[in-house]
């Protein structure tokens, strides 16, 4: 079986395949390690440097237009670097964006809105305007099941479903009402258009760099909508105002997101980047879908092409370790299923290479002809 390619010092890698944090290109890690101790000539590593320091604010500016560059966004939108994760927009969205008397519209499609949703009962009013919950999350929402009022004071969104396999591949209209979307597991995977949301969410830990950072899109007069006595720290406005540096912010994780979108814009952009997750994506499900010892329970047109969930064996919880087990001793890691719903999951984030999914594929069909 073929292993990943060694960097420079031959240290050995596997084939990473974590749903987050997750895999990242292996050029920008040997970057980060060139540049560790002596950050350009500075002296001194990113994570040493005062948060004002003329480096550091270069970083965040660096950063900032590589974002705009390679999702196209507008001067009408700001973009800001914050903490606590996806977790935190969870509440800092409806504390920004509600408007009382207007409840807010959520297409609810499993964990990772169920979530916010406990948050949003603390806030504010809410109402489901479409889910997909009766069919155990396997799908999403079909468009008759969609139902939005004209006067929500927003619609809440998760592209894509890291637990249930699940994304929407295509984007709902909402006319006039603001779109607010969780993209932490599908961000730059594949092209969309910015102004068709109002704001736009996405922890850094899967397609943009390490844990610790957290990426906002927000419309400008949106973030005017956040009550003047909301804690400063939690308005959008001080963030945007202060260009992400209203107090010290996650300044490494920054520096090595700017570091992955320059890698993306090599790449070639989102277009070069979504026909490789395509061909990724197509080249496991194909795998799954010709076996008859391996099945996905989502129906295929809400499968997801960053995280793609299986069962093996009819589902035998038994088999399935010993095949995750096997997976990792073969330097195949990260492919158990999330805790909650068990079986197999596979993410296929931007740096996970179409070798390493072939390598998979190999291994799976392998497994299988062992075991019969």
């Amino acid at each position: 079986m073929n292993r990943p390619a060694a960097s420079a010092s031959k240290s050995k890698r596997v084939f990473n395949f974590n749903a987050g944090p997750g895999a990242l290109p292996l050029s920008v890690l040997e970057r980060v390690r060139k540049e560790l101790l002596d950050y350009r000539g500075t002296g001194m590593s990113v994570m040493e440097m005062s948060h004002r320091a003329a480096p550091v604010e270069e970083i965040l500016d660096r950063a900032e237009q590589s974002l705009r560059r390679l999702l196209n966004i507008s001067d009408d939108y700001a973009a800001i670097f914050t903490q606590g994760g996806g977790s935190l927009q969870f509440a800092m969205v409806p504390m920004n964006l509600y408007i009382p008397g207007k409840p807010v519209d959520v297409l609810h499609t499993g964990m990772w809105t169920a979530k916010p949703i406990e948050e949003l009962k603390k806030v504010a009013r809410y109402r489901l305007a479409g889910s997909s919950e009766a069919a155990k999350f396997t799908r999403i929402p079909r468009p008759d099941e969609i139902r939005f009022a004209p006067d929500a004071s927003y619609v809440y969104m998760a592209t894509n479903n890291t637990i249930e396999g699940t994304q929407w591949q295509s984007i709902p209209d909402t006319g006039a009402v603001p779109l607010v979307a969780d993209m932490s597991s599908d961000i730059l995977s594949r092209s969309f258009d910015v102004s068709r949301f109002g704001l736009i969410f996405a922890g850094a830990q899967k397609n943009l760099g390490p844990a610790g950072a957290t990426v906002v899109i927000v419309r400008r007069d949106l973030a005017e909508r956040a009550d003047k006595n909301l804690p400063s720290l939690l308005q959008y406005r001080a963030e945007i105002r202060e260009r992400s540096l209203y107090h010290t912010p996650p300044t490494f994780a920054i520096y090595v997101v700017g570091l992955v979108l320059e890698w993306a814009e090599t790449q070639g952009g989102l277009a070069a980047i979504e026909q490789r997750n395509e061909a990724k994506a197509r080249l496991l499900y194909d795998a799954i879908d010709t076996s008859e010892y391996y099945c996905c329970p989502v129906e295929k047109d809400s499968r997801s092409k960053m995280n793609v969930v299986f069962r093996v064996a009819g589902g035998s919880e038994t088999v399935e370790d010993k095949f995750a087990a096997e997976a990792e001793r073969a330097g195949i890691v990260g492919v158990k299923g999330h805790r909650s719903v068990g079986g197999l999951r596979v993410s296929l984030y931007n740096a996970v290479t179409i070798e390493a999914v072939q390598t998979l594929v190999n291994f799976m069909r392998d497994f299988a002809r062992k075991q019969r």
